[in-house]
């Protein structure tokens, strides 16, 4: 059984995945940029009764560019994201792979919201591209 654990920059929140990811996405939508203050967010979606959460978090609602809304949860200490409930998959949580600090986490299997991905931004043909 795959573990994978990710956590905060200062180690107070902690999630630990044991199973493999079901969806790994690039995302481009501008939600997305602002939260991860980056052009594109990273992530990896696993089944909610294959993570554990350790430490105290402070959630904040989020509402994407097509109107879904996600929570998520990120350290009141340091104020790293480390996991968001989607809330049209209430049987998931997603972890943003840099949470993860390993270099061979599995790769991405999907991009979306390409409409707004940075034109200086090239990514790789063998995965599926959303506009």
């Amino acid at each position: 059984m795959p573990v994978h654990h990710a956590a905060c920059s200062c180690g107070q929140l902690s999630a630990v995945a044991q199973a493999d990811p079901g969806r790994i996405s690039i995302c481009h939508c501008l939600a997305c940029q602002r939260r991860s203050g980056s052009v594109f967010a990273v992530q990896a979606r696993f089944p909610a009764d294959s993570v554990t959460i350790q430490g105290r978090s402070t959630a904040y609602v989020r509402v994407g560019d097509e109107g879904g809304r996600a929570r998520f949860h990120f350290c009141p200490v340091c104020g790293d994201t480390v996991y968001y409930t989607p809330e049209a998959q209430p049987d998931a949580v997603a972890i943003p792979v840099g949470a993860f600090a390993d270099p061979s986490f599995p790769p991405r299997h999907v991009s979306v919201y390409e409409e707004r991905m940075h034109p200086w931004v090239g990514l790789p043909a063998d995965i599926e591209h959303h506009p």
